[in-house]
């Protein structure tokens, strides 16, 4: 250690709802903590969301412990200016003790307590929360480095705005709720638009007179318990709170004029090759959609009312297998194949081999160390501006009733 050491009973690293939820519950329960965090409050919404991002759930299911929606448009959908300024202030309204442009480099024990490696130095800590949230590491596909080298590639993370990028056709690779979102705003602005497709569920906007999420609260879609590791990375529900919010898939887009593909295999001598598996893949959509549907109308049978959406026939369309980058006049290539844990920094022995932490409840098996954010920590709900609050109460109440016990010693597992 050295004279820059400094000590802190609770740190909580990341400084988006997952941290700020914790924080707030932290300070309902006076306890002395601070929150790191590398960028600014809400890093990951303001540097890795697109111009005209907006909510894809409506304003009323942001409910954030003291900072829950209270504006006058609860069935519209924010936009990136209006979410930020709301996390701006919620984090104002209670003081959140956060230390802006702190990245933590490492993570370790000393066998009593915590060593946070920071840019402003060591900090010590006898309980951490590790709130970096979901999106940490952009994953490409296999052969992603195969495409032509005068094809501009840009990340899901990295686009702006369609000005931004080299006039030409685009490829999107992932058909999750960004990859769609972008291909229609594309579309829209005249370009010639592919979009090699995954599984991901689906659903109407809107039916029986409600939203989706608002089906999806009522039914206890949400509520839903983890699911097979694997589950963890299905996308979510497909859908688009743009324009007021409406119907967003496979089908919307395809009757637009986006031209669907099989999913992505790889490139050589300027053509870009896909699989001939669109059909497949949108059949796994649309039995993604089933299940979600099944869960709501048993909802509405235990209410005794119609269900109201029924699932179309399956959808067939021909597809290509490979583009001509020059014919075609490809120009950019955007990623959008979804995101993996990164947790290196961590060295305790706490992670799946998925990369995911080992926790219940928030709380891991390292005696003081606990976790927020992370996709179906406790619930469906976990990861999303509806469940975070409910999570950091649990983490919060733990970390209060333990504080004052003294903590088992956990062996050093500095590098």
């Amino acid at each position: 250690m050295n004279a820059r050491t400094e000590s802190v009973d609770v740190a909580v690293i990341g400084a988006g709802q997952a941290g700020l939820s914790t924080s707030w519950f932290l300070k309902q329960a006076n306890v002395d903590h601070v929150v790191l965090e590398a960028g600014r409050v809400a890093e990951t919404w303001r540097s890795r969301r697109w111009d005209s991002f907006c909510l894809v759930t409506p304003n009323w299911s942001v409910r954030l412990p003291g900072g829950g929606y209270r504006g006058p448009d609860p069935d519209g959908f924010m936009d990136l200016r209006e979410l930020i300024d709301h996390f701006d202030a919620w984090a104002d309204s209670f003081q959140a003790p956060v230390q802006a442009g702190c990245t933590v480099a490492a993570l370790d024990s000393d066998g009593e307590k915590f060593v946070l490696t920071t840019s402003n130095g060591k900090i010590q800590a006898r309980t951490v929360v590790v709130a970096s949230g979901g999106y940490q590491r952009a994953h490409l596909p296999a052969n992603a480095d195969q495409v032509p080298s005068g094809v501009a590639q840009v990340l899901a993370e990295d686009y702006s705005n369609p000005t931004a990028l080299a006039p030409g056709a685009v490829l999107i690779v992932g058909s999750g709720q960004t990859g769609c979102q972008l291909a229609e705003e594309l579309h829209e602005t005249g370009r010639k638009v592919f979009l090699a497709c995954g599984r991901s569920p689906w659903s109407p906007r809107r039916w029986g007179g409600k939203d989706l999420v608002r089906w999806t609260v009522d039914s206890g879609w949400w509520d839903r318990k983890a699911p097979a590791p694997g589950a963890r990375l299905v996308g979510n529900v497909l859908a688009t709170g743009h324009g007021g919010g409406h119907d967003m898939h496979h089908r919307t887009l395809h009757a637009q004029g986006v031209e669907l593909l099989g999913h992505y295999l790889g490139a050589e001598d300027g053509k870009i090759h896909f699989a001939d598996d669109l059909a497949e893949l949108v059949d796994a959509s649309d039995n993604l959609a089933r299940i979600f549907r099944s869960h709501v109308a048993a909802h509405c049978e235990r209410l005794g009312v119609e269900m109201e959406w029924e699932m179309p026939p399956p959808m067939r369309v021909p597809s290509r297998t490979f583009l001509d980058v020059d014919r075609e006049g490809i120009s950019t290539v955007i990623w959008t194949t979804g995101y993996r844990p990164s947790y290196g920094w961590v060295h305790l022995p706490v992670f799946d081999d998925m990369g995911f932490p080992v926790q219940v409840d928030g709380r891991s098996a390292v005696p003081g160390l606990y976790f927020m954010g992370v996709h179906f920590q406790r619930k469906a709900q976990s990861a999303v501006l509806y469940g975070a609050g409910e999570d950091a109460e649990i983490v919060v109440r733990d970390i209060v009733e333990n504080r004052r016990r003294p903590i088992p010693a956990f062996g050093g597992t500095s590098p």
